[in-house]
């Protein structure tokens, strides 16, 4: 034993492989023939008025929707990334670009002790009057009745519906990849999967939804369950969130999705940045049979792990009675919260604490 302790203490350990690991494939299915594009692609304008009217100039759209998705073309509006950047010289996606000035630019008014407090109610019904319900949700209305107690309070009410995604044309929350994943730095923010023209995936409502969440100092959750679990239109959201805990600003240190490059970063030591940490918040959970419970500690991690500080008991719900007193109880409970957060007298506890396990 002790012969083995001694080799054990004199020898040198192996040396650690730096090189990354190479992206695993053949998941994806095979591109489309050129008929079954052809096909896909007029779904869109199955409605005869199509039809009678412009078949030819159909025809004609469709072999340039062929010819892009064939080449891959993902966002033809770039520029030349500029100064600030790992890779001044890599040509950005104008989309991206725009999307990340206005983030830039709501950060700064959040940072900004002069500027009006400012929350996020956010409506995570998917029903609206709009639709084939044709009545608003329960949830609206419990909204509605934070928003005017949150304006009570002299807090700024900037209200997101998130139900518009089914009622408005061209309304998207694309599915998040899973980019991080593969690698963190490989997650951008914003979010850089998207505009895919090759693919249609285009008009994404997250790039507008990135800049609000970044102005708000404080954010509220109204959501019925939707059986058993969170209604589809905010799980797209929460799942695109993903890029503002420890998301990579910078797409030009990996040029783009370059997997290989994005791994090695990680390797290298990356430090999970955490772009909403520092607002308030406050849920609201609703629900008919089962699910409730769980929703709403599932919505709580989330924000909690996101660096969201909780504006108490009384603003984390779970009921399936006595919403509407509780819920301008919550609000209350936020708009407090937010005014202390923004005083300095609310803090997040374990703020200087390093997490062993930051992703």
């Amino acid at each position: 034993m002790a012969v083995l302790e001694r080799h054990m203490t004199t020898s040198t350990p192996p040396a650690h492989d730096t090189t990354p690991p190479q992206p695993r494939t053949g998941q994806a299915p095979p591109p489309l023939k050129r008929a079954d594009f052809r096909e896909r692609f007029q779904q869109d304008f199955r409605d005869p008025r199509f039809a009678d009217e412009a078949a030819d100039a159909l025809d004609r759209i469709e072999a340039i929707a062929w010819r892009n998705y064939d080449e891959g073309r993902k966002a033809p509006r770039t520029r030349k990334a500029g100064p600030g950047y790992a890779d001044p010289d890599y040509e950005l996606s104008v989309d991206w670009i725009d999307t990340k000035e206005r983030i830039d630019a709501a950060r700064t008014r959040w940072a900004d002790k002069a500027a009006p407090p400012r929350a996020l109610p956010v409506c995570g019904s998917a029903r609206n009057d709009g639709t084939c319900p044709g009545e608003i949700s329960k949830s609206w209305r419990l909204l509605n009745m934070a928003r005017d107690t949150l304006a009570g309070a002299q807090i700024e009410v900037d209200l997101l519906d998130l139900s518009r995604v089914t009622s408005d044309y061209g309304r998207h929350i694309h599915p998040c990849k899973g980019c991080v994943s593969t690698a963190m730095p490989l997650c951008h923010i914003p979010c850089s999967c998207y505009p895919n023209h090759a693919t249609r995936q285009t008009g994404d409502w997250m790039n507008e939804i990135y800049e609000r969440f970044t102005a708000a100092h404080g954010v509220m959750i109204v959501t019925p369950v939707y059986w058993y679990q969170t209604p589809s239109p905010l799980k797209l959201m929460i799942d695109s969130l993903v890029c503002a805990d420890g998301g990579n600003p910078d797409p030009t240190s990996t040029h783009g999705k370059k997997a290989t490059e994005a791994k090695a970063l990680e390797l290298a030591g990356w430090d999970y940045p955490k772009h909403l940490a520092g607002r308030a918040y406050a849920l609201a959970v609703h629900g008919d049979v089962a699910g409730i419970e769980m929703t709403r500690r599932g919505l709580s991690d989330w924000l909690d792990w996101m660096g969201f500080i909780d504006a108490g008991p009384n603003a984390r719900l779970d009921r399936d009675t006595a919403m509407q007193p509780e819920v301008r109880g919550a609000a209350q409970a936020l708009a407090v919260a937010i005014t202390e957060l923004r005083a300095g007298r609310l803090v997040q506890p374990d703020a200087a604490v390093r997490r062993p396990r930051p992703k």
